[in-house]
């Protein structure tokens, strides 16, 4: 394993000095002494030590967050965003070397997670920009009485983090806790946690003391947050089982609780649009660029039979174009998986994919570039002739698998895209503006593009059906679901 002293010097100038556990304005060890060691999955290079948190220093951040919040909650709400936009300036400065440290623990290209970095830095600028928004409204009750409602923070609020956007999703879940007067507990990803701690040493110290937290840990870390009383909510980016687990967890205190899972994401293709842009949709929906490790991934697609092995013949030039490579590497457009654990897994899939029958076009497999051998790189896979009743068509692979399905029967196509237990996005194709409208009302996803696929649009609620979360965010219910209606009923002539 590389040894720390020689990694590239950018990457080594990069990554955060400081390892331990970030809470109440000071660093510290975790209280165990535990720590592990981080390795790129691209290159199994070592990236060195951090601090791993268990229940104890959980209680010792959650203790100090919470006098954080008391204080913060007395700081007038253009005053938070004032700070909040500094905090988003102080991230656009360091804007490469941020996504630089993903790269490398993450996996994930340089040149996609800079993009990542202004996107957090966006949605910061927004939430600053609604803080006078978190208001009340008042109800005639006759003359001598006065009512109306306050919005006020509920507390400390804890955010657990995915590993395929370790920065996007710390620097986007932090912004709405703190603008409507709450403090945010950070916990890193358990895979990626360095950029998390490089944006402590860069955002603390903007912050009063236990206002803004990050801690790295792993599953005791996570069960901590959930069950600790001085948490009052929680928000998660992760699986539907994690996130089944945390509302088990957050039962018993009545926590809110927001919920942003996996998805199993169709689109839909008539035969009145275009092949060669349907395919371009199809190759940008479904995330290469992050190995296929995206929730929103249009992994599933329904192709019109008329239209079919001509978008396949598309699909197949365009997913071999696809350069994978080196994360650090500013030419790179695909890095790679997560673990080994996570590459055995869809490997897994790509074999059940083949032994069900399904037709595979391109890819599956490793590439040959002898520099990528010791990284977990699965090539762009497309899989023709899939069947809803397939593993590849039902389950989420959180990997570069599309399986691509052919249809005639408008209401079969409909009765199999909704047949899953997911339902986060989806998308239409077609150039039929009354099929369009009428097919986004029938799929059960809580995000519908129509002609387009991939791409969110800030202020638009973010959010799935059925086991692909509670809750929507990337808007203005994210900052309002920071906060808690008040009454105040006034007799004005006692």
């Amino acid at each position: 394993m590389t040894e720390l002293s020689e990694l590239p010097a950018e990457l080594l100038a990069a990554l955060p000095a400081n390892r331990g556990l970030y809470y109440g304005g000071t660093w510290h060890e975790a209280l165990s002494g535990e720590t592990i060691d981080i390795v790129s999955p691209a290159s199994q290079e070592s990236l060195g030590k951090v601090a791993w948190a268990d229940h104890a220093d959980v209680d010792a951040a959650a203790t100090a967050a919470y006098k954080g919040y008391l204080a913060w909650r007395k700081v007038k709400p253009l005053e938070r965003a004032s700070i909040v936009r500094q905090a988003a300036t102080v991230m656009r400065a360091h804007r490469h070397e941020l996504a630089l440290i993903d790269a490398a623990d993450c996996g994930n290209p340089v040149r996609e997670l800079v993009k990542d970095v202004d996107l957090a830095v966006a949605v910061m600028e927004y939430y600053a920009g609604l803080a006078t928004e978190i208001k009340g409204e008042t109800m005639p009750m006759g003359d001598g009485v006065l009512n109306y409602t306050l919005r006020e923070p509920l507390g400390v609020i804890a955010r657990i983090s995915a590993f395929n956007h370790p920065l996007l999703f710390a620097g986007m879940k932090l912004a709405a806790p703190l603008v409507a007067g709450n403090a945010v507990i950070i916990k890193s990803p358990d895979q990626a946690p360095l950029s998390s701690l490089r944006l402590a040493e860069l955002l603390g110290p903007l912050f009063p003391p236990g206002v803004f937290t990050v801690l790295s840990g792993g599953r005791s870390c996570g069960e901590a947050l959930v069950s600790h009383p001085l948490v009052a909510k929680i928000g998660l980016i992760g699986s539907a089982p994690t996130g089944r687990a945390i509302l088990h967890g957050a039962a018993d205190q009545m926590k809110r609780v927001s919920l942003e899972l996996g998805g199993k994401n169709a689109l839909i293709a008539y035969s009145d649009t275009e092949p060669a842009k349907v395919a371009q949709g199809i190759i940008r929906g479904m995330n290469f660029a992050w190995c296929g490790q995206s929730c929103g991934s249009t992994s599933r697609a329904f192709v019109h039979v008329s239209i079919y092995e001509t978008v396949l013949a598309h699909l197949k030039q365009a997913a071999e174009a696809v350069r994978a490579g080196l994360p650090t590497v500013d030419e790179t457009e695909m890095g790679s998986l997560i673990s080994h654990q996570h590459y055995d897994k869809v490997m897994g899939y790509i074999a059940a994919g083949k032994a069900e029958g399904a037709r595979l076009v391109t890819g599956g497999k490793r590439p040959d570039d002898p520099i990528l051998s010791r990284g977990y790189y699965v090539l762009p896979t497309i899989f023709a002739d899939v069947k809803p009743t397939m593993r590849i068509a039902r389950e989420e692979i959180f990997g570069p698998v599309l399986s691509v399905f052919s249809w005639e029967d408008e209401a079969a196509m409909l009765e199999a895209v909704n047949d899953v237990e997911y339902g986060l996005t989806a998308a239409v194709w077609t150039s039929n503006l009354a099929t369009a409208h009428r097919v986004a009302s029938e799929v059960q996803a809580g995000y519908v593009w129509i002609n387009n696929s991939s791409m969110h649009f800030l202020g638009a609620p973010f959010g799935g059906y059925k086991q692909s979360g509670l809750g929507r965010e990337e808007s203005i219910e994210e900052l309002l679901d920071c906060t808690q209606t008040k009454n105040v009923n006034v007799t004005l002539n006692p």
